[in-house]
């Protein structure tokens, strides 16, 4: 005996996550059926409740029971005929709220990929942790959770030995960052001077004085000039040296502590000989007093320009926060006055006339304006609203003046919940991304083991004298190696391809998303809204046995006067301003129609099949179906007593830049298809007209998302578009699910990509910036490896058979500084990016 199973599911955020969960469940031998929304899973089959909570976490997420019900297995329906949509459509309740937290954390003291993994582990290990993801670039992490965790969080980072504060207010969290990141400038610029100021004529003295050889005539000027270099190496580069203690004790190591070994080797061993020059051979008393200043300085002037470089990475997600302004106009009965935008409320009414930007969401009720809505969804000519029309916060009012009702304000206004989605993506990591993460995580131990060994090799077998060659050896692999071009090679393309996608409308959820978008080779397009406007329209009404047109009109606007379905409103908007009669003992009809009594007859709405269950003679329509539907139009057929009376045809328009934007996706390669539950006739003439290559017609929506597994058994990579709440199955089967931003929130929550402008051309915009996004991203990581596969060896002298020479550790100072800088910059080449055309 099968049983039906409620869990209630933590953690999951998008629709890749139900996917995986839906996923694992039906892998069992004993699930039958698995149904997974965000919050909840509904399984059918013998399996236990215990069984199946461990399948959902052992797939990565938490799950209890909700609620267990024994019933039959129902027989499964058999589809003998694929039908048209219905005119009437089910109201689905859409899923709670998650339990599910989220916490925004500035953390303080990561310098490098190595930190990156210790933060996480140790924001992992917390319990009630469900993900936590950390940004090396934005110096951030994100955390998804249950509720009062923010105190263990913080005593967790602070355990691993950073620093660490909660935040909550997205306009605080940037006034921190930005006040963070000037002080921090302005600390690496002024220590960058000092260092080099000390450093660089101490080098050239070397170079064109006494080639920094310790005699016994100047043993006492060097001396000073050592003391001075500790002075130096404190001030200037204390933090490193800080830093490569903490993670000591906590048993890590970071690129501080390659830096500290580096620069502290070389001064003791200086100081050394400063002091004790009878214990060294006359050969070996050299002195590096320049190279730990010239290090630090080096280095702490790559972190003032990587910081600079940084700022300017984050200017897409920054524009977005400039969008909400400070006031608000308030209409009360006794005027109208300003008050900050955190005091606005739900419910007030407030006044917006020319110039002003939107401080909340909310309804207009009065009046009519012009809006630039182009930093929100890209488009870029004003839009007109009117009373009843929805506004969006940080929009702005062009011309005109209305009055409106706030709808929704703080952290639940589309502004804010689109900066919450752009903030997750670049805190996210591609598969590409996270190994970069394994390396790095054992990349110093490594490098600090390499450069070891070669001072080992070089001790025993390198020439005279021994002693000199090992430093140098040993020095130059710490300082060349950098972990920090490793672990800044993802995170920084990321923040800048997807803010970069904001300013064009395209709001991406995670990162992966980038990275499966890249590869994608199939697009499926859902029609109604997608493809076309969304407004259907009578195109004709064809009476039969002598009935009246306008009678026809008028019972089949009747029966569907209370429906919402968009062909039914077609119907109803068709008969106005008529009065409509009554309808009594309405009923739906097996998704296939309509019925119900109109002054005493029965009247029977709805397609062909539904006629034939009826045993209604449609023969003397059969010409005007085919010829309607190979025009595009939905023949929708009435009967009255028994008796066919009319074919009433709607059509949705296609949109006025589908043709184009499709035939633009076409030529970049890719297989364009679309999903509908219309009859194969009329979607095959939508299809022509719009220039589609396939077309998979009558399928119902529980079928959308069979339809895109097949394709993907096929070998493809699919992209699902729609906008509707049937299909959302299929936006979180498809390999990337693209939903439209004026879709229903069922579709954009399971979406991993959301188009806030709705035009087909954000399709390629969205396709075009993933794929430059991840090529940036293997670029960055490419010269990431190439430096340090090249430059350890170099610096372990294997290049000194052939040149007889070593790298000097200023110079290997000076490349690992410059690596970093590289990075940066190549990512912040995606905030210049255009898509073609």
């Amino acid at each position: 005996m099968s049983q039906t199973i409620l869990l209630t599911l933590e953690g999951l955020t998008c629709g890749h996550c139900v996917k995986r969960v839906k996923e694992a469940l039906e892998q069992r031998d004993d699930v039958e059926q698995a149904e997974v929304s965000l919050d909840e899973a509904r399984i059918t089959g013998p399996a236990s409740s215990a069984a199946l909570i461990t399948t959902v976490e052992q797939a990565g997420y938490h799950a209890s029971i909700k609620q267990g019900v024994t019933s039959p297995k129902p027989n499964p329906l058999t589809e003998t005929e694929i039908q048209p949509e219905a005119l009437t459509a089910e109201s689905l309740q859409l899923p709670a709220d998650s339990a599910t937290e989220s916490y925004q954390l500035l953390i303080d003291g990561m310098s490098c990929a190595s930190c990156v993994s210790r933060v996480e582990n140790a924001l992992k290990q917390v319990d009630g942790v469900q993900q936590a993801r950390v940004n090396l670039a934005e110096r951030s992490a994100l955390v998804m959770g249950t509720s009062s965790l923010a105190t263990a969080l913080v005593q967790a980072v602070e355990k691993a030995g950073y620093d660490a504060e909660i935040i909550e207010d997205e306009t605080v969290r940037r006034e921190k960052q930005q006040y963070t990141a000037r002080r921090a400038m302005q600390r690496f610029s002024w220590q960058s001077a000092l260092a080099l100021t000390l450093g660089l004529p101490l080098m050239i003295w070397g170079m064109f004085g006494d080639n920094m050889m310790l005699t016994n005539s100047n043993r006492h000027g060097w001396l000073g000039i050592g003391v001075v270099t500790l002075l130096v190496m404190i001030i200037a580069g204390g933090h490193f040296y800080r830093s490569a203690w903490r993670s000591l004790r906590n048993g890590a190591a970071t690129m501080d502590t390659l830096v500290a070994l580096g620069t502290a080797a070389a001064w003791f061993y200086s100081i050394t000989v400063n002091i004790w020059p009878t214990a060294f051979p006359a050969e070996a008393r050299h002195l590096y007093y320049e190279a730990s200043a010239m290090i630090i300085g080096l280095i702490n002037l790559g972190h003032a320009l990587e910081q600079r470089a940084r700022q300017r990475s984050s200017q897409a997600l920054e524009r977005l926060l400039d969008l909400t302004p400070p006031t608000a106009r308030v209409v009360t009965e006794q005027g109208e006055k300003n008050l900050p935008v955190s005091d606005i409320q739900l419910g007030m009414t407030l006044r917006l006339t020319t110039g002003d930007r939107v401080p909340v969401d909310g309804d207009i009720t009065h009046g009519e304006a012009w809006l630039d809505e182009a930093m929100l969804t890209g488009e870029p000519l004003p839009q007109q609203k009117s009373a009843g029309d929805r506004l969006h916060a940080g929009t702005l009012l062009q011309d005109g003046s209305v009055l409106f009702t706030a709808s929704a304000i703080g952290k639940n206004t589309t502004l804010s919940r689109i900066i919450q989605m752009v903030r997750q993506a670049q805190s996210s990591k591609p598969a590409i991304g996270q190994l970069a993460d394994r390396i790095s995580a054992v990349f110093v131990p490594t490098v600090i083991a390499i450069a070891l060994l070669s001072a080992a090799i070089w001790y025993v077998i390198g020439p005279q004298p021994q002693l000199v060659y090992t430093l140098v050896i040993a020095t130059t692999v710490l300082i060349i190696a950098c972990p920090c071009a490793l672990g800044l090679a993802t995170p920084m393309s990321i923040i800048s391809g997807v803010g970069r996608a904001a300013e064009f409308g395209v709001l991406v959820r995670d990162a992966d998303a980038l990275q499966r978008a890249s590869t994608l080779d199939t697009l499926v397009f859902d029609k109604t809204g997608t493809l076309t406007e969304g407004r259907p329209r009578v195109t004709a009404v064809i009476a039969f046995n002598q009935a009246e047109v306008d009678q026809a009109i008028l019972w089949a606007a009747a029966l569907e006067q209370y429906s919402n379905h968009p062909l039914a409103q077609a119907i109803v908007e068709h008969a106005a301003p008529r009065n409509l009669p009554a309808a009594e003992r309405f009923r739906t009809l097996g998704g296939l129609g309509v019925s119900a009594l109109v002054g005493g007859t029965e009247i029977i709405l709805g397609n062909p099949a539904l006629m034939q269950q009826h045993q209604i003679d449609t023969r003397a329509a059969e010409h005007s179906i085919r010829q309607q539907a190979e025009a595009g139009a939905t023949p929708v057929l009435l009967a009255a007593g028994g008796q066919l009376i009319a074919l009433i045809a709607i059509r949705d328009p296609i949109r006025p830049e589908s043709r184009a934007a499709l035939k633009k996706l076409r030529k970049s390669g890719y297989r364009l298809i679309m999903l509908t539950g219309d009859n194969p006739i009329t979607a095959n003439a939508i299809a022509r007209e719009a220039g589609l290559d396939d077309v998979i017609a009558g399928v119902l929506p529980a079928g959308k998302a069979q339809a895109i597994m097949q394709l993907q058994q096929q070998g493809h990579q699919v992209a699902m578009i729609g906008d509707g709440i049937n299909d959302a199955p299929a936006l979180a089967q498809a390999d990337v699910g693209m939903a439209m931003g004026t879709g229903s929130d069922v579709a954009i929550e399971t979406a991993a990509i959301t188009l806030m402008r709705h035009d087909l051309s954000s399709i390629s915009d969205a396709l075009a910036i993933a794929k430059a996004t991840l090529r940036n991203m293997k670029q960055n990581l490419l010269g990431a490896f190439i430096y340090n596969s090249l430059g350890i060896p170099i610096a372990a002298g294997v290049l000194y058979p052939l040149t007889g020479t070593l790298l000097n550790p200023v110079v290997a100072g000076a490349a690992m500084a410059l690596s970093s800088i590289t990075v940066v910059s190549n990512a912040n080449r995606l905030l210049r990016y255009h898509p073609p055309g």
